[in-house]
């Protein structure tokens, strides 16, 4: 079972992505840590359908999920629709 200040880390590194994503009318939410430490957030909004979010998910939020959790083994996206 993953721990609440496990997932207070991730949430941490996702809120300090937030306001960038907002700004472009889009939004990230943590969806889910698996208990071998895979963390699945959703794109919502724009984000979801960006043609960009790829880029987005690598050079920003694995980085931040990292930093705040290097724990975590590996960070995958969701797109609203799934």
């Amino acid at each position: 079972m993953v721990s609440k200040e496990l997932i207070d880390k991730v949430n941490a590194a996702i809120d300090t992505m937030r306001p960038y994503m907002q700004s472009d009318g889009g939004d990230l939410a943590l969806d889910s840590i698996s208990d071998d430490l895979v963390v699945t957030v959703r794109f919502l909004g724009t984000c979801g359908t960006c043609p960009y979010s790829s880029m987005t998910l690598h050079n920003g939020v694995v980085q931040a999920i990292m930093h705040h959790a290097p724990e975590i083994k590996e960070v995958v996206a969701l797109d609203e629709n799934e």
